[in-house]
């Protein structure tokens, strides 16, 4: 009978340069092979892909056209080795099945065995599961080693953004703030830290600025500690996930970084615009909740004869009927506003009240530290007992995991506090500059509002109001403030009652404003007067 046989020769980058494979090199020794048997050889496959699976493009193509074709005469299938063949047993035994199913026999040229021969399935094992133990290894050796480099900072893989991958002259490998891209990835982070914008607006404004970049992308990476200067070193086997300081450069601080995890998993309460193109007419759209319902209000424009009218309304679905004329309720603001703009002629008093209960704050700094050390050591002890409940078999292994993972994670936030205490302390950056800077900003706000933009008006609103507004027909419902704001605007309406001047007024505004509880009402830090003066950042 003659036989037929189709060649089949494989090679992968990875191999020909490890090992010296070449398709030039299997040609020969296959036609060679066929010439000396008396082999008629129909066509030569080749391939260039790994043999962990057989999902291969050429080889596909050859087995559909096999099947198709049974009339071909082809009785054999031949390649060099069987790691030609197949790097993984099982999916080889599944091949090899099919195969001869329609009658046509794989064999390798330089391990040949007679598959009829019940004893040859264990050289054929054999030669199928040595390369799939070689590749094993090989992925085990690779995966231990990037594992022992996370563990000494380095950071693995294709660089995040605001990253690029660099190489030095030893061959190492490392990442560097990309000067781009780096910038756009800490205003993103401080941004969302300042709790003024959602984060999906956020990620628009900075597509709308020039930095494209998905959605998934974007939520992606704002999760990333490697910003931070963190590197993720996963779970693996009775190993706990861990992160360790990494060698790379930091864009961000990690106080910022948890600030901004606390806004995206909803443990901080932040106001939440969510538009982005805003009519000029409806600047408060995002920023009303219906006083019945409390719920979002929406803007629209309807059209009359001489032209758009702009509203306020619920929206339909809620059915309460709230609707309000947009010039009504922008005008009410602008009043609204002037509440806070300190009164002329006291800048000197608002300058000493606020400095006064900044350095009060200022002075409590080792007491604060020192109620985070209890509750780190709290936290330890907590710790120290579970493990002793878990020797005493009265707490499973599971639930104790669980527990130290949540344990460590407090701790690390107030390690973090307490580092930023020590900071605190020690610096001696003046408050008077920017408290003086502050209040000229406030003196300015019914200028900086009606002259600004649409953007600039919110940012305004949003830096002023930490909740949703609430009018309820007549005028806006006092909420949260910003706690700087909130101090002048309690000044202004102490000094409006207090006419005869028989009180000493910054005592006894001292005491209102900073109300008894766990802790002071009103802390005074850099970023409050820093939010305040935010609004004239651009002017």
């Amino acid at each position: 009978m003659m036989r037929i046989a189709d060649l089949y020769i494989r090679v992968s980058t990875e191999e020909q340069a490890d090992k010296g494979y070449s398709q030039r090199d299997q040609d020969e020794r296959l036609h060679k092979y066929c010439e000396i048997n008396g082999i008629t050889v129909r066509k030569v496959i080749y391939e260039d892909h790994s043999a962990k699976t057989f999902n291969r493009p050429q080889w596909n193509k050859y087995l559909t056209e096999i099947r198709r074709q049974k009339g071909t005469g082809v009785n054999l299938v031949l390649f060099t080795k069987w790691d030609r063949f197949s790097r993984n047993a099982g999916d080889a035994y599944q091949m090899i099945s099919t195969l001869l199913k329609l009658s046509i026999e794989p064999q390798a040229v330089e391990q040949p065995l007679d598959l009829e021969i019940p004893e040859n399935k264990i050289m054929l094992a054999f030669y199928l599961a040595a390369p799939e133990v070689e590749n094993d290894r090989r992925a085990l050796n690779v995966k231990h080693g990037m594992r022992r480099a996370k563990k000494e900072g380095r950071y693995m893989g294709v660089a995040p953004v605001g990253y690029d991958n660099k190489m030095r002259e030893d061959g190492s490998k490392y990442i560097a703030p990309n000067p781009v891209e780096a910038p756009f990835m800490q205003w993103i982070f401080q941004t969302i830290g300042d709790g003024v914008f959602a984060p999906d607006q956020i990620r628009k404004m900075a597509n709308a600025q020039g930095f494209p970049i998905s959605r998934m992308n974007f939520y992606r990476e704002v999760r990333n500690p490697v910003y931070c200067g963190k590197i993720v070193v996963s779970q693996f086997k009775d190993e706990d996930e861990q992160w360790v300081q990494g060698l790379h450069e930091p864009l961000i601080s990690e106080s910022l970084f948890y600030k901004v995890q606390d806004i995206l998993n909803g443990r901080k309460r932040v106001l939440r615009v969510q538009a982005v193109k805003v009519h000029e007419g409806l600047p408060l759209q995002g920023f009303l909740e219906c006083a019945t319902c409390e719920r979002q209000l929406t803007g629209s424009a309807s059209k009359g004869r001489n032209g758009f009218y702009y509203y306020y309304h619920a929206q339909h679905a809620y059915g309460c009927g709230c609707r309000y004329k947009a010039d009504v309720l922008n005008e009410a603001l602008e009043k609204e506003l002037k509440k806070f703009i300190p009164i002329d002629g006291m800048a000197e008093l608002y300058q000493l009240v606020i400095i006064d209960i900044y350095k009060a704050h200022k002075g409590s700094t080792r007491d604060e530290r020192k109620e985070i050390n209890e509750q780190i050591v709290k936290l330890q002890s907590k710790l120290a007992k579970a493990r002793e409940m878990v020797f005493d078999e009265k707490l499973d292994a599971e639930d104790y995991g669980i527990m130290k993972k949540d344990c460590d994670e407090k701790i690390k936030r107030l390690e973090i506090q307490l580092m930023e205490a020590k900071v605190q302390k020690s610096n001696t950056i003046s408050i008077d500059r920017m408290v003086l800077k502050a209040v000229e900003v406030l003196s300015k706000l019914e200028m900086l509002y009606k002259d600004g933009d649409v953007l600039k008006k919110r940012e305004i609103i949003g830096s002023i109001y930490r909740e949703k507004l609430c009018f309820d027909g007549t005028e806006y419902r006092t909420g949260r403030l910003n706690d700087v704001v909130r101090l002048i605007f309690q000044i202004n309406k102490k000094l409006c009652v207090n006419k005869n001047g028989k009180d000493r007024l910054p005592n006894r505004l001292s005491r209102q404003v900073l109300r008894a509880g766990i802790e002071p009402a009103l802390r005074l830090r850099e970023q409050d007067f820093k939010s305040c003066v935010s609004t004239s950042s651009t002017i």
